[in-house]
């Protein structure tokens, strides 16, 4: 496949990557960055690559059977208090995840705009949440889509261009793909996963490839769109983790965000702070708009409700989570605890959408021969069992057993 085709075949990827490069991820990422230096850099390629395994068997789900993941997994069990149990415990997990993550994407890209602007950040984050409902209410994917692959590439520039102006320690980065576990930093280490590998985006992108291509003929640009547009989301996350070992010395605890664009100026000079202000901003919105539109798949497709994009039940689902993300920016709030908390509770949550995937590709009667190979599912369950122990590991951090 030529550069050009691979080009023209980004769509519903750019889409998983805008949403998981989020203020989360920006923040997380920073706070990491600042405290352990450039030691968990390893744990961001790990997470590229678990990302691909488990958005590669979304992607091929939605376009082998036509059904999102929350409708695939209703349709999947004979017993009907385990269906029940099964359907609350998928809407109940994306529910949750995407309000919580919601409140952090306004916080967060208002806090950039305000950075930039001196305008307060309540004031920016209700407008985000108007223009990313005025965006969704429109229920024309090829405008959201372009939108939000036009932003991702913003990100990618404002974050490259950060990082390029901070002057990392090459060497240093190179070291920090060997793996190890510096003292403290397990919840950190999480909620780096938990910023890439996000329950909800798997069934956003189940959804959102039947929008742009056709069936198992497309499997092929689908994976072409799934390993460039999430390695590029990787990429990110690495410059701005990388911008922040470089920016302060190990062990520096960041308590806002926003206010790390500020401290960037008398390292780097003010165009960086403008960079990773931008970048902010643009994390922000495409997540604000990502996670509305991927629990209103998840949740009409587990209930069996229309999960067409112009019906009253989507659009009812999805205005209720911007709508908790705009009341957090009215009633106040601070944007890095409650995002690195969101992103732990994804961490933890993970392992029970992973394991309803990998289940429902290995369904013949679902699939046919588009089941996963056993090469799949040793790669699926070796993802799965990872973010299982790092969830483990984090609960009995916070309850004081560790």
């Amino acid at each position: 496949m030529k550069i050009t085709q691979r080009l023209k075949a980004v769509g519903p990827g750019a889409m998983v990557a805008a949403a998981f490069i989020g203020p989360g991820t920006v923040t997380t990422a920073s706070v990491t960055g600042a405290e352990f230096g450039y030691a968990l850099l390893w744990t961001i390629a790990f997470s590229i690559v678990a990302t691909i395994v488990l958005q590669e068997m979304s992607a091929r789900l939605g376009l082998v059977s036509g059904e999102g993941l929350g409708e695939a997994l209703r349709e999947r069990f004979d017993n009907q208090l385990v269906e029940y149990v099964s359907v609350f415990l998928v809407v109940g997990a994306i529910g949750v995840g995407t309000a919580a993550y919601e409140a952090g994407n306004i916080l967060g890209g208002a806090a950039g705009l305000a950075t930039i602007t001196g305008i307060d950040s309540t004031v920016w984050g209700v407008l985000m949440g108007l223009v990313a409902g005025t965006l969704l209410y429109t229920g024309r994917y090829e405008l959201i889509e372009g939108a939000l692959v036009g932003l991702v590439a913003v990100m990618a520039l404002s974050f490259v261009a950060s990082a390029a102006l901070i002057g990392p320690d090459l060497g240093a980065i190179a070291a920090g793909f060997v793996p190890g576990v510096p003292a403290g930093s397990r919840y950190l280490i999480t909620g780096l996963i938990g910023t890439t590998i996000v329950g909800y985006n798997l069934f956003l992108h189940a959804s959102n490839v039947q929008e742009r291509w056709n069936g198992p003929a497309d499997i092929g640009r689908s994976r072409v769109d799934t390993v460039l547009s999430i390695t590029v989301g990787g990429v990110i996350t690495l410059t701005i983790m990388v911008t922040a070992a470089a920016a302060f010395e190990p062990g520096t605890r960041i308590g806002d965000v926003g206010r790390m664009a500020e401290q960037l100026r008398p390292i780097a000079g003010p165009y960086a702070e403008l960079f990773f202000s931008v970048g902010l901003f643009a994390a922000g919105f495409t997540s604000a708009t990502t996670a509305p539109l991927a629990g209103a798949w998840a949740t009409t497709g587990a209930l069996g409700w229309d999960s067409d994009l112009r019906s009253t039940e989507f659009r009812a689902v999805w205005g209720t989570i911007l709508g908790v993300g705009v009341l957090s920016v009215l009633l106040g709030g601070s944007p890095v605890e409650i995002i690195v908390f969101a992103q732990v509770v994804n961490g933890i949550l993970l392992p029970i959408v992973a394991v309803f995937l990998i289940y429902a590709m290995n369904q013949e009667d679902l699939l046919g021969t588009y089941t996963n190979d056993s090469v799949a599912n040793a790669l699926g369950a070796i993802v799965t069992v990872i973010v299982v122990w790092l969830g483990v590991r984090t609960l009995l951090d916070v309850a004081g057993v560790l």
